[in-house]
Formats: C-alpha cells, sequence, structure tokens
C-alpha cells in the first residue's frame, strides 16, 4: 500500500482514538471519564467535546502552575517515553491538530515553504515553550499560559462548546476573539506553508525534536547509495535535507523523502538497518 495513505490512516485513526467521545460533540459535555486523567501523546484540548484524554502540553502547565508547586513526574515521563521511542514521529502519526494541518495543506492554493525567515521563525516554538509553557506558569499561579493565550487546539474546542451551550457563547468576551484571530492566521497560513504550527509554535513539537537523534525510530542514510540528487530536500515539507541530517529536530518522519529517494538511500525505522558487504549505513548526524 502507498506509504501516504497509510499514514493517512493511521493519522486519522488515532485522532478518532483520542477524541473518542463522540456523544460530546452532540451534547457538548466535557468527558470526565477516568481516561481524561491520562495524556494523549498528540496537542488535543483537555476541553475539547471528543476528547477521552488530557494534553500533555496543559497537563505539564497544571503541574507548573499550582497553587501549590508540584513536580510534573507523571507529564515528564510519559513526554520522555513517547520521545525516546517515536521523536517527533509522534507530530507525524499521532497529533490531531498536526493532522489537521495536513489537511489544509491539501486544499488547493498558492504554496510556498521556503522563505528567508523560515531558519529564524523555527526557533520561535523554543521560545513559546520556555516562557509561555514553563516561565509564566511557574510565575503566576493557576494561569496556563499557552493554553490561554495561543493555543488554536483549544480554541476550537470552544468553538465546538459555544456552538453547543448557549452559557458558554455568553461568557466569550475579547481574549477568545484573539485567540479566534490567532486561529484565522493559523489556518490561512497553513494553505500556504504545511504545518505553519508545528514549525514555529508547537512547544510539544519542541519537546519531542530532543528526542529525534536518539529515538529509537530513527531514519538512516546509505552514503554509498546516495547519489547527493536533492531529491530529498525537494520532497520535504519541512524543510530538511535527510542526506545530510536525517534525524534533524525538525523532521517529523511522515516518510515523503523516502518515495523520493531514486536509490533508496534513506531508511525510516526501528533499530538499526542492515547494509550489504559494500555498504556503509551512517546514522544522523
Amino acid at each position: 500500500m502507498d506509504r501516504k495513505k497509510i499514514r493517512f490512516g493511521i493519522q486519522a485513526a488515532a485522532t478518532l482514538i483520542q477524541n473518542a467521545n463522540f456523544k460530546g460533540f452532540f451534547t457538548g459535555r466535557i468527558y470526565e471519564g477516568a481516561s481524561k486523567s491520562v495524556c494523549v501523546p498528540g496537542l488535543n484540548c483537555y476541553s475539547c467535546p471528543g476528547a477521552v484524554g488530557s494534553c500533555p502540553i496543559g497537563s505539564l502547565q497544571s503541574f507548573l502552575s499550582g497553587i501549590k508547586f508540584k513536580f510534573p513526574y507523571y507529564v515528564l515521563g510519559l513526554l520522555i517515553f513517547f520521545g525516546a521511542v517515536l521523536g517527533r514521529a509522534v507530530c507525524g502519526f499521532l497529533c490531531p491538530f498536526g493532522f489537521l494541518q495536513d489537511l489544509i495543506y491539501k486544499i488547493p492554493f498558492f504554496k510556498k515553504n521556503q522563505f528567508k525567515i523560515d531558519r529564524i521563525l523555527r526557533y520561535l516554538k523554543y521560545a513559546v515553550l520556555l516562557i509561555l509553557v514553563i516561565i509564566l506558569p511557574m510565575t503566576f499561579n493557576l494561569t496556563p499560559f499557552f493554553c490561554k493565550y495561543v493555543c488554536p487546539d483549544g480554541t476550537i474546542a470552544g468553538i465546538m462548546l459555544a456552538a453547543l451551550d448557549g452559557n458558554v457563547r455568553s461568557a466569550l468576551g475579547p481574549l477568545f476573539n484573539w485567540k479566534v484571530i490567532l486561529l484565522l492566521i493559523f489556518i490561512v497560513t497553513g494553505l500556504i506553508v504545511r504545518r505553519p504550527f508545528c514549525k514555529y509554535v508547537c512547544p510539544l513539537g519542541a519537546i519531542y525534536g530532543f528526542f529525534n537523534k536518539v529515538a529509537l525510530y530513527k531514519m538512516t542514510c546509505d552514503k554509498n547509495k546516495c547519489i547527493n540528487c536533492g531529491a530529498c530536500a525537494k520532497a520535504c515539507q519541512m524543510n530538511v535535507d535527510p542526506s545530510k541530517n536525517p534525524n534533524s529536530m525538525e523532521c517529523i518522519r511522515c516518510g515523503e523523502c523516502l518515495g523520493a529517494c531514486p536509490s533508496e538511500a534513506l531508511h525510516l525505522g526501528f533499530g538499526k538497518v542492515k547494509a550489504d558487504s559494500n555498504t556503509e549505513v551512517i546514522p544522523g548526524k
């Protein structure tokens, strides 16, 4: 089966599983079952009517911004586990908001992934992680800054709840309007640039990116097979050159570069790839 179709199926299934409280989409009531205390791997708002788990970024802020500080052993443990096993493959396969961005990008529109300040903007997500997710919540009690002021996934959840509950609609104000504007910016930008939120803003992607070089699920490049044609770099919508840096912190493991490689020099999976007697497999640097 085509690699793209397999990935699409996994993304769709992961999104449905993480939002399996289908009744909530009709009643507007947030699921409060036992599974709600468990963090899902991707960005999926706790307040979404269909959510059956918690968002790791929201949970992390809850620990850090509590009236009494609690070290987030549980959340960090899960993030380390998912990161050590999958790295940013979580972003490419298991994140509902990443899946939504992929769907938006499929809409026919002017496309431009390469531009001058792209590399500079990449650092923004690390600032978001440090300032909005860690420093400010630790400084101001009961204020999850990223969720409250930025997270577009939470805005979508708010829109769903407002559509189903008049009390929620009456409570909306300027802050919600600000977040709707941000959401629209991400949507419009997502028509032009693939996954702009993932590339430039997402703190969860920033965390998983740190694990890409050591995760069990990784990419390798066979330098003896590589013909330096640049096809993999051209195919990569995250603006990575897999032949030079197959385990870049920006790579979401979508596998599109593998399909573009004419010499089958790239390999993606768990463990080490066995080389033939004349081939040396070079792990990502």
